[in-house]
């Protein structure tokens, strides 16, 4: 059974208004909770065959903070440019492109598509995933290319303000 575990990134910076929405990295709390939920994944025993990142800095920052926790190498962490400003369907075909060998996928972006993905693949009636927030689901197919609406069951749902 493949598991698809989807992470929002955590808390950016807004400090700067003339630094672009690509450039901003994380805040003081979103370095406190992408470590936070790395460890509550560890603790569930969460061990990634393949991590999916955008390449914006604070989705970037926020892999590499729960990778370290996961014991994931960050030289691993694939960087999908696709995933930045993205829809469902762009995140639906990153998705399919995984290889079956994957059994468990992490895939970190942004809303709305992260919250919308959610909502479409597991009818999980999330209103919004935050910052941090990571949803994890079992796909009823045994391949990537299975993705679709409707096509996962809901394992969790947690977020920092839940600790």
């Amino acid at each position: 059974m493949k598991t698809l575990i989807l992470i929002r990134h955590a808390k950016s910076d807004w400090s700067n208004p003339f630094l672009h929405d690509f450039d901003r990295e994380l805040n003081a709390r979103g370095l406190k909770d992408a470590p936070l939920m790395g460890t509550i994944l560890a603790q569930k025993n969460i061990h990634p065959d393949l991590i999916l990142s955008s390449p914006a800095l604070r989705a970037q920052a926020t892999a590499i903070e729960i990778a370290r926790k996961l014991s994931f190498p960050e030289a691993a962490i694939t960087y999908d440019s696709s995933l930045y400003e993205s829809d469902i369907e762009t995140v639906f075909k990153v998705i399919r492109s995984v290889p079956d060998t994957c059994e468990t996928l992490i895939l970190f972006g942004h809303n709305p598509e992260m919250t919308e993905c959610v909502n479409a693949l597991c009818d999980a009636e999330i209103d919004n995933v935050p910052t941090c927030g990571v949803v994890a689901m079992r796909l009823r197919g045994n391949s990537w290319k299975s993705i679709e609406f409707h096509s996962a069951n809901l394992l969790f749902f947690d977020a920092p303000k839940h600790h």
